[in-house]
């Protein structure tokens, strides 16, 4: 029961922080709020007892990939004073209540509110672990992770090209 309202409480507010990612006036708190959404989703890992997928998930998205997106803010220099999208963010606000709904609708018909046995218990086997993903990662799906290395090597040449300011003439 304790699952179910850390389940209930990481999925609202990874859902309400989503919707404030794209509804605030603010580039500054709109990071903020994406930062927001994706500690709550490694919270969710972290009730999938994918543990391993949550510190990636802090590491990577909301420490590395963050700071970009907040060196971007600062190198673009953006106003504050841009005008509030309403019809957007009321789409997602429709989407997120509907999404809310489909959770709620899901944890219902979920094995927790049924009286019916379990499958068979969890082992050490059946959860995920480090040399597993690595394995996984350099043999099933090493071309995917190297196309992103590319991907992302271009991305810095880019930002630095961007960033680079041209001397007068």
């Amino acid at each position: 029961m304790v699952e179910l309202l850390f389940f209930i409480y990481f999925a609202t507010l990874t859902i309400v922080s989503s919707i404030l990612t794209i509804g605030l006036r603010s580039p500054v708190y709109c990071s903020l709020a994406l930062l927001s959404t994706l500690l709550h989703v490694a919270g969710l890992f972290v009730l999938l007892h994918a543990e391993f997928i949550a510190a990636l998930q802090v590491i990577v998205y909301a420490g590395a990939v963050l700071v970009l997106y907040i060196f971007v803010i600062m190198l673009l220099d953006l106003k504050t004073a841009e005008k509030f999208l309403h019809k957007q963010v009321g789409i997602a606000i429709f989407f997120g209540v509907v999404l809310i709904f489909e959770i709620l609708i899901g944890l219902f018909q979920s094995p927790l509110f049924s009286s019916a046995p379990e499958t068979g218990p969890i082992t050490e086997d059946t959860l995920g672990n480090t040399a597993q993903i690595g394995i996984a990662l350099f043999t099933k799906y090493l071309l995917p992770f190297e196309i992103v290395g590319v991907i992302l090597l271009g991305a810095v040449i880019g930002a630095l090209v961007l960033a680079k300011k041209v001397p007068a003439r």
